[in-house]
């Protein structure tokens, strides 16, 4: 009987001692990554800077059937403004009469204002191994002008207030096969996959301000800029659901629910993640 307990109290120790290095090795590893980050977060450390060099060519390049420029494009703040506007999407625009995310808009300015065909943007929305993205390009361009400032999304129309009400369903409704929700991962405070922290976005504050305030990012272990089109595009895949189209409602509702939880976190782009 002594034997037994013996053994059963040592075996308690060895786990209580496993789960303390496994989160002492977590920890380790994400002040690595973090210290890894700060080494490389300079402009001229960032290959994202890339993408904010050719966004900044393509917004001057004349371009469609119009032969004009994206110059004149509307992002919320007036023709041609770009600092701020990318803190205060997405946002209603009554030329459209509808809630719009950047890439939303960004593609109706090229097929009103350039008279662009935008069929081999669509098809170039992410890029891949020698394919550019015109998409992911100017996204960081123009979301770099807003650099510094907090995310404060417009709430006062019908059509904002209805667009989050839906991004707030879509978070919590489970489907797919494996029966899935974003809420599964990211509502609840200590969460990983892997050694990666998972960020609560169930209720307002830092968590959620400190991802949305990252995005457009350079991802490392993808080797390219990616924009939270492609990363809520990403995230259904993982989960089994079928993918939504490029540009789609879907897509702009989830995206303005997640920055009404990040309302007031400051932007800083494009970051650099793994």
């Amino acid at each position: 009987m002594r034997k037994t307990v013996i053994r059963s109290a040592a075996a308690a120790i060895l786990v209580l001692c496993a789960g303390s290095f496994g989160s002492h090795a977590q920890d380790a590893s994400e002040k690595e990554i973090e210290r890894y980050r700060e080494m490389i977060s300079d402009p001229m450390s960032n290959p994202g800077y890339l993408a904010v060099d050719r966004g900044e060519a393509l917004w001057s390049e004349a371009r469609g059937t119009k032969n004009v420029s994206l110059e004149t494009c509307n992002l919320g703040l007036g023709a041609g403004k770009l600092e701020g506007a990318f803190a205060q999407l997405p946002r209603y625009f009554a030329d459209a009469d509808k809630v719009m995310d950047l890439e939303q808009r960004l593609l109706w300015c090229m097929q009103n204002i350039q008279g662009l065909d935008t069929k081999d943007v669509i098809a170039r929305r992410f890029s891949g191994p020698g394919r550019a993205s015109d998409m992911e390009d100017l996204v960081a361009y123009i979301a770099n002008k807003s650099n510094g400032m907090k995310i404060d999304i417009p709430l006062s129309h019908p059509k904002e207030q209805e667009m989050v009400a839906v991004g707030e369903a879509l978070f919590y409704r489970r489907g797919g096969v494996n029966d899935f929700s974003c809420a599964t991962c990211h509502a609840d405070d200590g969460k990983r996959i892997r050694l990666q922290g998972l960020p609560n976005f169930s209720k307002p504050g830092k968590p959620a301000q400190e991802t949305m305030g990252g995005w457009p990012t350079y991802r490392v272990s993808q080797g390219a800029l990616r924009t939270m089109q492609h990363r809520l595009w990403d995230c259904f895949r993982q989960q089994r659901w079928p993918v939504p189209e490029y540009g789609s409602d879907v897509i702009t509702a989830l995206t303005s629910f997640l920055q009404k939880q990040a309302v007031a976190g400051e932007l800083n782009v494009p970051s650099i993640k793994r």
